[in-house]
């Protein structure tokens, strides 16, 4: 696991901008993306590029269950406004947060997944140490499947709403197994909220109490910190 240490989130952004270069230039097709507020600067690095998606396949880490794509918090409106809008890619894969049978659609995600290999998966951490939705307790060995959302999460969500209420309970992610298969993974973290689970990410057990610990069995993981989120590294 390779740690960089950056001044804040503009500059992560840009690191990590320089480095998926680097993976596009030697071949990199399948990018495996991440929503919220982490990814961002990320995102209006690629978008300010002259790089051209338009041969790339995107496959989205997770969805919320009962948004439609046109609310302006469903990840599908998040990715278009910060991302494919701007940079369309050949194939865009997201989770359909609206199917009516939800089991079906896990098994169809797992297919796109199993079809299209990742070669640089892009994550964040949670403050309770989720990946995705994978939260605490979430098995190592899953792979795409239907989350009851753990409380903290629902409240760090809640921000993006007008009431705790208005906020999902459920959604589909992709699973921990299936993370794991990227070639290459590129975990971002900013802010002193961060700190916590970032250092027991990279410094703890191994265990499903945490589930981003998992990543220190990983290959090739590249991790990019602010100086708060790294403080306790």
């Amino acid at each position: 696991m390779k740690i960089i240490k950056v001044e804040d989130s503009l500059e992560g952004g840009k690191v990590a901008f320089d480095l998926l270069f680097e993976k596009l230039a030697a071949g990199a097709k399948t990018l495996g993306l991440a929503t919220g507020s982490t990814p961002i600067t990320l995102y209006q690095e690629i978008v300010k590029s002259d790089l051209d998606f338009s041969d790339m396949i995107s496959i989205n880490l997770d969805e919320y269950v009962g948004l439609p794509v046109d609310n302006d918090q469903s990840y599908d409106y998040f990715m278009r406004e910060h991302l494919f809008n701007a940079k369309p890619f050949n194939q865009n894969f997201l989770p359909n947060g609206l199917a009516e049978d939800l089991d079906a659609e896990v098994k169809r995600y797992d297919a796109v997944i199993e079809n299209h290999p990742i070669d640089v998966q892009v994550l964040g951490i949670g403050r309770n140490g989720h990946i995705g939705f994978n939260e605490p307790g979430t098995s190592f060995d899953i792979t795409t499947h239907l989350v009851d959302l753990a409380q903290d999460t629902i409240e760090a969500n809640s921000r993006f709403f007008d009431s705790i209420e208005d906020v999902p309970k459920q959604a589909i992610s992709m699973g921990i197994a299936s993370i794991m298969k990227s070639k290459t993974i590129l975990l971002l973290a900013f802010g002193e909220g961060k700190a916590d689970a970032l250092a027991q990410m990279v410094n703890g057990p191994v265990t499903e109490n945490l589930p981003a610990s998992i990543l220190q069995n990983h290959p090739d993981v590249i991790v990019i910190a602010d100086q708060a989120a790294a403080s306790k590294l």
